[in-house]
């Protein structure tokens, strides 16, 4: 039952950090999003177009700079929009020439700061019509990633000093019930180390299990949720397995999950050791 508690215990935060790892490695298309898109007036000439991206390369120094003619622009639409009979009927096209400028990568910050001077210098052209930002719900997201990990800080700290808790409750327990035999060994010259020695190994090895329980529980979880999660990519054009902690980050959880253990029976054992040496009567004062 202890084990069972406490890989329940560390089965949350390590559910919500590894959904955080998905997420991030999810592929969001960040290079398509944070690019700005600038539509030109009608009847602006191919000439001017470029003059335009020739300014802003050796202006602002842009990523990538993309040219989109009204032709193509119309093969686009027309093999995305499946309206290929009705678009015969048009006259003449009437898209106007677009051009997609991709900023330097960067933080979130940056980005932010890049794609604002991009959106200026346009805007100040006289021959755009229009400038298009769509890396708001990818700002959004990224702000949505960061409560997360701290969200996920704070549940370690709690769910941590609940396994030292849990751990603590039970090895005093278990010192509880022999009490007379320690007592009798501290009598004949049994020092403390040796007393708490096969007790902190108790709670070494009821942090590992309780680990080994939470990695247990989020393998079958994974298991469970990815093809569901697979399906539903599919349909967005996107193919992506969920990933788990791996061989580094698995030994550094069931280390950290040990040291919990150790620590709450190290806490337990050194209480009823100090009642020991003052009343002499462990457990029971």
């Amino acid at each position: 039952m202890t084990v069972l508690v406490l890989g329940i215990a560390m089965f949350l935060p390590l559910g919500l950090y590894v959904t955080l790892e998905n997420l991030q490695g999810m592929n969001l298309r960040q290079e398509e999003w944070s690019s700005v898109t600038v539509f030109f007036k009608s009847g602006t000439t191919e000439t001017q177009v470029r003059q335009v991206a020739k300014q802003l390369e050796v202006r602002l120094h842009p990523q990538s700079v993309r040219l989109i003619s009204p032709g193509q622009g119309m093969v686009d639409f027309r093999d995305a929009s499946g309206f290929g009979a009705s678009l015969d009927m048009l006259e003449e096209n009437p898209l106007p020439w677009v051009m997609q400028v991709s900023p330097p990568p960067g933080s979130t910050e940056q980005l932010e700061r890049r794609v604002a001077e991009l959106v200026a210098y346009l805007n100040s052209v006289d021959s755009v019509e229009l400038t298009q930002f769509d890396y708001k719900w990818l700002q959004r997201l990224g702000r949505m990633l960061e409560l997360g990990r701290a969200v996920v800080s704070v549940l370690i700290l709690l769910f941590g000093l609940a396994v030292v808790v849990v751990v603590g409750n039970t090895i005093r327990l278990d010192v509880n019930s022999r009490a007379e035999e320690i007592e009798i060994l501290a009598l004949v010259g049994a020092g403390n180390a040796f007393v708490r020695q096969p007790f902190l190994y108790s709670g070494l090895w009821y942090g590992v299990m309780g680990c080994l329980f939470a990695l247990l529980l989020l393998s079958l979880s994974l298991l469970y949720l990815g093809r569901p999660l697979g399906l539903l990519l599919e349909t967005y054009g996107t193919v992506f397995s969920l990933r788990g902690l791996g061989g580094y980050k698995t030994l550094w959880v069931l280390l950290g999950g040990g040291m919990l253990g150790w620590l709450g029976a190290w806490i337990s054992v050194q209480r009823y050791l100090r009642l020991l040496r003052v009343g002499g009567v462990l457990g029971r004062k």
